[in-house]
């Protein structure tokens, strides 16, 4: 009788230790898909201030995988690392989903994943079932040769045609969409996913500490910008990339520390973000976890808001998503087996807002001269990049750079 508490507890670690394990490697992938969906963002996207929602496309793409079939959820497990079917992927992506979105009081991550239909599509009711739990958006009928996902006008046809989904303007980056003639003509759908994050500082900076200081453009120019001040004890890290290049991490708690804003910033002045953002690696993300040291510093960093919209059609068939798209190939007969499905856009817009509380307030900007101190410096004066965290899951909620606040 007395080995049956031991064996109970000897299981208890061992199941403790497996699910810490799965906790790693899943975050380890998302890490991996984020890195890569920046990169290619950033190759096909000639913008300056640029951010995308690692977290968002992902559940979007898990929400395609349940409908997905042959090759076409092969492309999709690919490129997640994953294959959403699987239970415990799918308690660890729902939890984190509802962990950022529910967050705490200071915090509000506002998302919603929906799968556009054109109207008449016979459903199957498994993917019906398992769509209504995976995302707050869920799957939308519409007849898509009315809706125009990437004009002005799209929050009124979007109200009109989801009722009381979550609404905003859906649009793409500003091009054209070549396959918009055929709408209504063949039966295709549309996945549209949105994102918009406010918190508040687990400690606010000052307004009366914001002052108008000089930012290095990627060019050599300076501008100026509100720059932002506050000396208290944050995560700070040095670091280097495989090919030697020195940068520093440091790491903002949002109240309740349950997410934070990491920045990442070229230790040289005169390295350029390029060549920082081309060396990224998930394992590199994975390192500043345990790389990270409380400091008590000097923090500078720019009061800066984005907004982003693309249409990410171009950008995951890079990633290894390319049958999805294609008419000819798309195995979505998980969705219907009666009609001959496939993805014609997957529209993504994303937005942030950084200021000293938290809030859209405006304040004039005081200029006000910084007593000296001891405390290092952390002065992001030049360009750089920044990610969102879940610190509990490490899911990555948004990744960008910023080249002028």
């Amino acid at each position: 009788m007395r080995l049956l508490p031991l064996f109970l507890c000897l299981w208890l670690v061992e199941l403790s230790c497996c699910e810490g394990t799965f906790q790693g490697s899943m975050a380890e992938l998302h890490g991996r898909f984020s890195v890569r969906l920046y990169q290619a963002l950033v190759q096909t996207e000639n913008v300056s201030n640029l951010m995308v929602s690692p977290a968002s496309v992902s559940l979007s793409l898990g929400l395609l995988q349940l409908g997905a079939r042959g090759n076409t959820l092969a492309q999709l497990e690919a490129t997640l690392g994953y294959n959403v079917k699987d239970v415990r992927v799918q308690d660890f992506l729902l939890r984190s989903h509802g962990d950022a979105g529910n967050g705490s009081h200071s915090a509000a991550l506002q998302q919603s994943c929906t799968l556009l239909l054109q109207r008449g599509v016979q459903l199957l009711s498994d993917f019906t079932r398992r769509a209504a739990a995976w995302t707050d958006g869920g799957v939308v009928r519409a007849d898509l040769g009315q809706v125009n996902l990437t004009g002005r006008h799209s929050e009124e046809a979007w109200s009109l045609q989801a009722g009381s989904s979550s609404g905003g303007e859906l649009s793409g980056s500003g091009e054209a969409q070549h396959e918009a003639p055929l709408w209504g003509q063949r039966l295709q759908m549309a996945l549209v996913n949105t994102v918009a994050f406010r918190g508040v500082w687990h400690k606010q900076f000052l307004f009366s500490s914001t002052q108008n200081l000089p930012f290095l453009l990627s060019d050599g120019t300076a501008v100026k910008v509100p720059m932002m001040h506050q000396a208290s004890e944050v995560g700070f890290g040095q670091f280097r990339t495989p090919w030697d290049q020195r940068y520093t991490v440091l790491e903002l708690p949002y109240l309740g520390r349950s997410l934070s804003l990491q920045v990442v910033l070229p230790s040289e002045r005169k390295t350029p973000l390029s060549s920082l953002e081309a060396q990224l690696s998930a394992r590199q993300l994975a390192s500043w976890d345990a790389g990270l040291r409380r400091t008590k510093m000097d923090v500078l960093l720019p009061r800066f808001r984005m907004q982003n919209r693309f249409n990410l059609r171009s950008v995951l068939p890079a990633m290894g998503v390319s049958d999805a798209f294609d008419p000819t190939l798309a195995d979505f007969t998980g969705i219907s087996v009666t009609e001959s499905l496939y993805v014609s856009d997957a529209f993504h817009e994303v937005g942030i807002d950084v200021t000293e509380d938290g809030t859209k307030a405006a304040a004039a900007t005081a200029m006000v001269l910084l007593k000296r101190s001891r405390a290092p410096v952390f002065k992001a004066d030049r360009p750089f990049l920044f990610l969102l965290r879940d610190i509990n899951t490490g899911s990555i909620l948004f990744m960008g750079r910023v080249m002028n606040p």
